[in-house]
């Protein structure tokens, strides 16, 4: 790994970091990233999670790095690799597809037709100033990319619906724009068409949530990372009726 800039952080942002983590081993370190915090570069914001991997840096070693991030306003699983043979193993893997990832979204309004399904539309980057966003594109178009992603309806009424969302490649805000794009865009997302208010009630915040990611792990086996929906998500969910069945969180290793 090549030496970066070493961020010091105080003992409050290294007791909040470290509360972040729900597996940690040799290789690979988990945590459920809260709402509101950038995994990388974020602008206006002094310390970005990524930075705060400083906080489990070994003496002599490298920190740990993240192998893949999260768009700011999403919660739930993130993955770092701890050491340099463990970023090189994941890093293929992730370019091999060999890393799967599962959302949940909370859409409006009501569920999608069909109620599972598969969107498949090439997408562009286009860039305004400082921002940039993803446009679905023709398969012809000069910037497109593909893009897959699978979903399925796990509860709904009449105002909403509960996602679980699978995406199979890893363009930048590909879940927002893919269910935009049918119509069902997520609730809290103001920059793809997502409703602000859901059943009368206010969205806190892009409610997507990356609730699992199974993978081959560097020492062997596959391994599962379930986080649990943080209390935002879930307090929504309740008051519109369409909580979930209970998912177990934590972490399954299958060698």
């Amino acid at each position: 790994m090549k030496p970066l800039r070493l961020v010091p952080l105080s003992d409050d942002q290294v007791a909040l970091v470290r509360s972040f983590v729900f597996h940690e081993d040799s290789s690979v370190l988990a945590l459920n990233k809260p709402p509101g915090l950038s995994s990388q570069g974020g602008r206006g914001q002094v310390v970005t999670l990524d930075e705060m991997l400083w906080a489990f840096a070994r003496p002599g070693k490298a920190r740990p790095r993240l192998i893949h991030r999260l768009d700011r306003d999403t919660s739930g699983v993130i993955l770092a690799a701890r050491t340099q043979p463990a970023a090189s193993f994941l890093g293929k893997a992730m370019m091999a597809r060999k890393i799967a990832k599962t959302y949940l979204a909370l859409v409006t309004p009501g569920a999608p037709d069909p109620a599972s399904g598969r969107i498949e539309a090439p997408l562009r980057r286009v860039e305004t100033g400082r921002e940039a966003r993803m446009l679905v594109c023709e398969p012809d178009h000069a910037d497109a990319e593909s893009a897959e992603t699978r979903y399925r309806t796990l509860c709904s009424n009449d105002s909403a619906a509960l996602l679980e969302v699978f995406p199979r490649t890893g363009r930048m805000h590909q879940i927002r724009v893919h269910l935009a794009s049918i119509q069902r865009a997520i609730a809290g997302d103001a920059w793809y068409g997502g409703a602000l208010a859901v059943g009368g009630l206010p969205a806190p915040r892009l409610m997507l949530h990356a609730s699992a990611l199974t993978f081959p792990h560097p020492e062997g086996g596959q391994m599962t990372l379930r986080a649990p929906l943080p209390d935002d998500f879930a307090h929504l969910l309740a008051q519109l009726g369409l909580a979930p069945a209970d998912g177990a969180s934590g972490v399954e290793h299958v060698r």
